[in-house]
């Protein structure tokens, strides 16, 4: 991998795990340029974001399973059913628990936000004339 452009904001960017998104727009000015300039922060900024992502969809997959083991359980109710509830349950909580850590934590539930907010403003600009006269103007104004 390359070497960082300007290894100080390199190192500013990388303290904050290349999250930028909770600054004010005229102080990320100078930290927007850095990532077009630099190859190695932007990748290192999509690495983090990958995992993040990864994250939020491994404790969503994981809260899913154990609620259905829980269905599972309880309809079919065996011997000691209260002891596999109640650790199906818990499996639930802790799932539950490290999705919203990591939702707090990290950027990634703003970032998703943003890409349909782009997405939606690219399907706004492709509709036809006569349908986008009837979208009211507040809906317009949070696409722009």
């Amino acid at each position: 991998m390359s070497k960082c452009v300007d290894p100080v904001v390199g190192a500013i960017l990388a303290g904050w795990r290349y999250d930028i998104s909770g600054l004010a727009p005229e102080m990320s000015v100078d930290y927007e340029q850095h990532f077009a300039e630099c190859e190695r922060c932007r990748q290192r900024r999509k690495l983090h974001r990958t995992i993040d992502i990864g994250l939020i969809a491994l404790a969503s997959v994981s809260a899913f399973i154990f609620l259905l083991a829980f269905v599972v359980i309880y309809h079919f109710d065996p011997h000691y059913a209260i002891y596999l509830e109640i650790a199906a349950l818990f499996g639930f909580l802790a799932s539950a628990l490290i999705w919203i850590a990591v939702a707090v934590a990290t950027p990634a539930p703003m970032m998703m936000a943003d890409a349909a907010k782009i997405a939606a403003l690219h399907i706004h600009d492709r509709l036809p004339e006569q349908i986008r006269d009837k979208i009211p103007e507040q809906l317009k104004a949070k696409l722009i």
